[in-house]
């Protein structure tokens, strides 16, 4: 079966339930596909068409009319190994609405594992965190825990580790931007600090932000939190919430790299687990494991010529 001599983007698949597309080396590509196909038959999953899209990118798109994703993605991982990838059981099209976790996904850092730093203990918060986020721990409890370690920290520290330590992820403002000039809504949901998810968002783009905010007093973190704790539950009805607002039939991107983001990712039509924990990944229906967030671009078929690098403000 020979990648390049069958069907690309376009084809009406009216016959097509499961759709997957994924970022593959050309190398040894039609023996990979032939070796994938007979798999996959084997697991009574026909595929019918594969082939490149034509955007200008290494995506190749494989349909079938029936299957469970599930089973999909394994084989495909059994086959190509750990690519991006993305299924859907619908043709894939640019989402009305994205939704995104910050540390980790958006940011190369855990906010409050930097902070803690500051404070000499970033070793012991950030056992916490990796916990929380493997789905170990309770998310709350382990929130509370870990800024209860932080009385006393000056408020200042919070601006020096934005500056020296908060980098966004590469791609993650051309992500922003092409989405938003395709008309995507774009909003910021964390389980981390509006002191850091604010700024993030600023220099991004995202149109929103929902988080948690740090008590302050005196000049000082207070060890507490002010109002209400932003965890999964919050993840997921911030998404539900702004799809309602666009109606029927709006597509939503959320991604996610930790347990708190399951599901949210869960009740997105793409959602997307990016070099995430197991659970996470596990729980997603779409993958990434490049560093760069501009594959996801590559994988919505947004051709390259139509990729912004900021949000023009």
């Amino acid at each position: 079966m020979s990648a390049t001599g069958f069907l690309t983007a376009g084809f009406s698949g009216e016959f097509v339930l499961l759709i997957a597309r994924l970022i593959a080396d050309h190398a040894d590509l039609d023996t990979r596909l032939d070796r994938l196909s007979a798999a996959l038959a084997q697991a009574g999953l026909p595929l019918a068409m594969a082939g490149l899209l034509d955007s200008g990118d290494d995506v190749l798109q494989l349909s079938l009319p029936h299957g469970e994703k599930a089973v999909l993605t394994a084989a495909i991982v059994d086959h190509f190994g750990d690519c991006d990838l993305l299924v859907a059981d619908h043709e894939i099209e640019v989402p009305r609405l994205f939704v995104s976790d910050m540390d980790s996904t958006m940011i190369g850092q855990e906010c409050i594992d930097e902070l803690a730093d500051y404070a000499g203990i970033k070793d012991k918060v950030a056992e916490i965190t990796e916990r929380a986020m493997q789905g170990e721990l309770d998310f709350q409890s382990a929130l509370k825990e870990r800024v209860g370690l932080l009385e006393g920290l000056g408020e200042g520290a919070i601006d020096d580790c934005l500056a020296d330590r908060i980098r966004p992820v590469e791609g993650a403002a051309a992500l922003v931007a092409t989405l938003r000039n395709k008309g995507c809504r774009t909003v910021l949901v964390t389980g981390g600090f509006h002191h850091f998810a604010d700024p993030v968002a600023e220099q991004l783009g995202f149109e929103r932000v929902v988080g948690n905010r740090l008590a302050v007093s005196g000049g000082k973190l207070t060890g507490g939190l002010a109002g209400p704790i932003s965890d999964a539950s919050t993840k997921l009805a911030t998404l539900e919430e702004e799809r309602e607002k666009l109606g029927e039939g709006a597509r939503v991107l959320a991604t996610g790299d930790g347990a708190n983001d399951i599901p949210m990712i869960q009740a997105a039509d793409y959602g997307i687990a990016y070099r995430a924990k197991p659970k996470a990944r596990d729980a997603a229906n779409g993958r990434i494991a490049s560093a760069d967030l501009r594959v996801i671009l590559k994988l919505l078929g947004i051709p390259r010529s139509e990729w912004l690098e900021s949000v023009t403000r």
